[in-house]
């Protein structure tokens, strides 16, 4: 029995991966059980923003966890002070809430928008909304499901969860026209990654800071994926110079080690929180606290997010020249881009694994889009290699196509 066979026979399949079993992984590149070696280019969806087994990742991880990994936050520790401190300083937050995984964090966000909209706003019990956009992806609880868009996401899940409303994403008329007397709250992606690196046009966030302003409603803004670096800032909203009133991060925090997740605002929504109306065993605990803030730290040192903004807008040129009718649009900020293929001549997992035979992981997103998102460390040579690959695949599907 093979490893995937195995693994079929034992694990639920939500999941449909690329036929590849990975063994090793180092900087941007990772190595199968048969000892192929293949260029990331995805990241872990940019949870590995650092590279795989970074070394000073690697070196946190193991000093800590010696000393003193879990206590749970009955306790005070050392390492999460400094960790939080760190995080609010990078970001422009007052407050963090420290959690494991991205969709903990945007549930935290939830709980902290109604609670704010019923202690703060002073909206009647139970009757508050959030205002979401249509493609979204903040998660997969039950709460989160019960607003996507996506009714694959939702189907026999239910009864879901009440108190959202979905609108066009991009369009700030429509949140416009959303918003009413018990809005506590609009919570979005300012690029939609799971939806296709589906970027809003410009000025909408500043368009919705200035609504949210003006009618007393929090802009919480889902960085999980785009945040620390990713699209060439530390964050996506400062591309408009705005500042969120609560932001969600996640992935790239754990430095690739370890699923770490926060949920950072500004001062009056956090000092609502009271002991016991949240929690986590896990969340801000030392080990998770000493590597997300190496991680922080590297990112600095290292100019990673300067290298997302160079090399991201240099492969999005590339990729955007080459000379092909299977492309319908190219988007992208930063080193995070969506190829979108025209279904009618090819499928996205065509694409991705004709990719993984030439030695490059990606993955398909909605059947259409490839998406490239490497570890932040990539050089300029990793990348023409990578390009040239891509091209070939390209050339390849639409040769034999028009021989057809």
């Amino acid at each position: 029995m093979t490893t995937i066979e195995k693994e079929n026979l034992f694990c639920a399949y939500n999941y449909h991966p690329l036929p590849v079993v990975l063994t090793k992984g180092e900087g941007v590149w990772l190595w199968d059980e048969d000892g192929k070696k293949y260029l990331d280019m995805m990241s872990a969806y940019s949870a590995v923003s650092h590279g795989h087994s970074h070394p000073r990742m690697v070196k946190a991880l193991c000093d800590q966890a010696a000393k003193l990994a879990i206590t749970s936050r009955a306790y005070h520790t050392d390492k999460l002070a400094p960790f939080l401190e760190k995080i609010c300083r990078i970001s422009g937050m007052d407050m963090a809430l420290p959690m494991n995984t991205g969709a903990e964090a945007v549930e935290t966000a939830i709980k902290a928008a109604r609670l704010w909209g019923y202690k703060s706003k002073g909206i009647a019990k139970d009757k508050a909304e959030i205002i979401v956009a249509e493609g979204n992806f903040h998660g997969r609880t039950t709460t989160v499901i019960s607003f996507s868009s996506e009714e694959d996401y939702k189907a026999n899940f239910g009864p879901l969860t009440p108190g959202f409303k979905i609108v066009d994403y991009g369009d700030i008329e429509a949140m416009r026209s959303a918003i009413t007397e018990n809005t506590c709250a609009i919570l979005i992606e300012p690029i939609q990654g799971e939806a296709g690196i589906r970027i809003p046009p410009a000025g909408y966030l500043k368009a919705l800071r200035k609504l949210c302003d003006e009618n007393n409603v929090l802009l919480i803004l889902d960085e999980i994926q785009s945040g620390l670096g990713r699209t060439g800032k530390n964050f996506c909203f400062e591309h408009e110079g705005i500042r969120p009133d609560g932001l969600t991060l996640g992935k790239a925090l754990g430095g690739g080690m370890m699923p770490v997740s926060c949920f950072l605002a500004k001062r009056e929504v956090m000092e609502l929180f009271r002991p016991g109306s949240h929690g986590s065993t896990f969340g801000g605990n030392p080990l998770a606290a000493a590597v997300a803030t190496e991680a922080l730290t590297v990112l600095e040192e290292d100019k990673l997010v300067e290298n997302s903004e160079n090399l991201g807008a240099y492969m999005l040129h590339e990729i955007a020249q080459i000379p092909t009718q299977l492309i319908r649009e190219v988007r992208g900020l930063g080193l995070w881009i969506g190829v979108d293929f025209d279904p009618e001549r090819v499928s996205a997992r065509e694409v991705c694994e004709r990719m993984m035979e030439r030695g490059i992981l990606s993955k398909e997103t909605h059947e259409t889009v490839v998406r490239f998102a490497p570890p932040l460390i990539i050089t300029r040579e990793e990348i023409d290699w990578a390009l040239e690959q891509f091209k070939e695949v390209v050339a390849e599907i639409e040769a034999r196509q028009n021989a057809a």
